[in-house]
């Protein structure tokens, strides 16, 4: 491998996913110099209507167009197929099939290729053939109301997507250590309602069960509103973080009482803890209490985020190619770094082209 070389290099991968969970995942793999190839359909992938989102998913691939219900088109994908590593796709379960590119179609050519499909609700059960967005995953997952209650939704944040993407990645890499070692290949399902199940868990976290419901109610966890924004406290169970908290607010009678005590009294220390915050800059009441050991994080929007030092220290926001703030690979590798960002091609910008010369 070459100095500089990402830890993907050589690695060919056919993408035929469309929207934001697939092409997600295999920019995490085109980040550390995998070489994708990215197939759209005749008109393009339909994200590119997004041209700001479909810069972040799809930098460092290459394009062709084909038209997979074309005998021509589907002939050169099974041609491309059997010359990837990995093969990924995002359809609803059995178009891939009808298509002629599912993984029987394709093992059938390559055997040891790891062939991916993420779904919603997975190739298998009674939900498979159902349509449905984030919310819906959501909501069968559990994640809208773990522990029953109103349920909540609407956070900003496509949990499923992006979760779907990022473990379709791990799925991938995974899945190439055996295709290396072993010389076979694997067919995944990567259902995305499955991933955020998981994260709800089967089993209710025991320092909330010791107490039930009243820890909604600790004085020591929430969002607390300063003159200028919001910031986030972090303490629940921990003795040394409350005392941290009422230090560096100045609630030194307060700091010495338990957990059971502080539940007992929420109601009044949530409102000297707001009492205290609201009186401070978000900036000093960050920086008050960071200075004395309290979990603390300021509330931030997409715009704040952008500018956070510490997010600009550790390089996961920087410039990107048109001056615009842009977001990075999310890990950081010491010896091998993962690309930045990067203008994407335009729609079959790379007509008639196979995968890299060399990438072997």
């Amino acid at each position: 491998m070459s100095p500089g070389a990402g830890l993907l290099d050589g690695i060919r991968v056919l993408d035929f996913g469309i929207w934001r969970p697939v092409p997600y995942a295999t920019q995490l793999l085109a980040d550390l110099g995998a070489d994708v190839l990215k197939v759209e359909p005749p008109g393009g992938d339909p994200m590119r209507t997004f041209a700001g989102l479909f810069a972040t998913i799809n930098a460092h691939k290459r394009s062709i167009v084909l038209d997979l219900k074309d005998p021509a088109g589907l002939a050169r994908a099974l041609d491309l197929a059997a010359e990837a590593h990995v093969v990924t796709e995002g359809f609803r379960p059995g178009v891939a099939d009808r298509l002629g590119i599912g993984p029987d179609a394709v093992r059938a050519r390559n055997p040891a290729v790891v062939y991916l499909s993420l779904s919603g609700f997975g190739q298998t059960g009674p939900f498979r053939l159902v349509p449905g967005h984030d919310v819906n995953y959501q909501a069968l997952a559990g994640v809208l109301r773990p522990d029953g209650g109103e349920p909540t939704a609407g956070h900003g944040v496509p949990w499923a997507d992006v979760a779907g993407g990022l473990a379709a990645a791990f799925a991938i890499c995974a899945a190439l250590v055996r295709q290396v070692r072993h010389g076979d290949g694997e067919v995944i399902d990567l259902a995305m309602t499955d991933l955020l199940a998981t994260w709800t868990g089967a089993v209710t976290p025991g320092p909330v069960a010791s107490v039930g419901r009243r820890m909604s109610g600790a004085p020591g966890y929430g969002l607390y509103r300063a003159r200028d924004g919001w910031i986030s406290l972090g303490a629940i169970t921990e003795p040394h973080f409350w005392a941290a908290i009422c230090d560096g607010l100045g609630l030194a009678d307060a700091r010495d009482l338990t957990l059971a005590e502080q539940l007992d009294r929420s109601d009044e220390l949530r409102a000297r803890i707001a009492d205290a915050v609201g009186a401070l800059d978000r900036a000093e009441a960050v920086a008050r209490l960071a200075a004395a050991g309290a979990p603390v994080a300021p509330v931030n929007d997409r715009v704040d985020m952008v500018a956070d030092p510490h997010l600009r220290a550790r390089a996961i926001v920087v410039d990107g190619p048109d001056g615009a703030p842009a977001t990075t690979h999310p890990v950081r590798y010491r010896h091998h770094p993962a690309r930045g960002p990067a203008v994407p091609p335009d729609p079959d910008a790379h007509a008639g082209a196979g995968f890299t010369e060399g990438s072997g």
